[in-house]
């Protein structure tokens, strides 16, 4: 199955590392990408904003010769649901890696200090004590050391959204920061965090605890993960039967003495 991974602020293709062995290892066509503005630290960034991204998405998904698996992590995830907004047709299944999908109007983050066109990676006291969590000294300075400018426009310009088909996609969070509970309890209280979330008809929130870049922090843990998601969605008959599938993973997941679970949003 094609599963095409879109990184968040600041990264490209290769942040993913060993993330991707075990989609590779399942015979999966693999497609991190590396999106307008961000192909070296050089790289023109004017007049780039989020629908550039979005549109190259597209044209990737638009390539491919089946629906796809689109994951996005962090600002990644207001990329594939724009996309999925685009191509509802030709998206399988969403997996949003700490990230929530960004409703229309909603920009990704208009705060972080920008320099001319780009928005470099800030220092580490920009950040909340839950976004480093397991990010050790080492991987900080890997981190800034692969680090290229995110361009303003893809920052701070509005998400565009027009599909409401967008909601039968159906939909995976892997949370590292929130707990399913309190991600729930967002969608209950009516948050506009969580908003767009709520109106999917078949998501699931699964737990990876750890801080913002489990890329980083917990490669190995988040590659199987994802293995397993798209392994439901590649051998299911649609979209109900997916969702049982990923429903028996929580079971398994569940007796399993691991700090990871899949949990019911029943």
């Amino acid at each position: 199955m094609d599963v095409i991974l879109v990184p968040g602020f600041w990264l490209d293709a290769d942040s993913w590392g060993e993330s991707l062995r075990p989609l590779k290892d399942a015979g999966h066509r693999v497609m991190p990408l590396t999106l307008p503005g961000k192909e070296s630290p050089a790289a023109g960034r004017a007049g780039i904003g989020l629908r550039d991204h979005v549109d190259a998405v597209v044209d990737v998904v638009d390539s491919a010769e089946e629906p796809v698996v689109l994951v996005g992590h962090s600002g990644g995830g207001a990329i594939i649901h724009a996309v999925a907004d685009a191509r509802p047709d030709r998206v399988a299944h969403c997996i949003y890696v700490d990230a929530l999908p960004l409703g229309e109007g909603g920009v990704i983050n208009d705060e972080f200090p920008s320099d001319g066109d780009s928005i470099p990676l800030p220092g580490w006291d920009a950040f909340e004590e839950a976004d480093l969590r397991d990010l050790s000294d080492e991987l900080r300075q890997r981190f800034r050391s692969v680090a290229v400018p995110e361009p303003v426009g893809v920052a701070t310009e509005q998400q565009r959204l027009g599909d409401e088909r967008r909601f039968d996609v159906p939909a995976t969070v892997i949370a590292c920061e929130f707990s399913e509970n309190e991600v729930l309890e967002f969608i209950r209280r009516d948050s506009p965090f969580t908003a767009e979330l709520a109106k999917i008809k078949t998501r699931r929130i699964l737990e990876l605890p750890t801080g913002h870049w489990p890329q980083f922090t917990r490669p190995d843990e988040l590659g199987e993960l994802l293995a397993r998601i798209v392994a439901a969605v590649d051998g299911a008959d649609g979209p109900a039967e997916a969702d049982r599938d990923i429903t028996e993973l929580q079971r398994e997941t569940w007796s399993d003495e691991s700090d990871t679970a899949y949990l019911r949003d029943d």
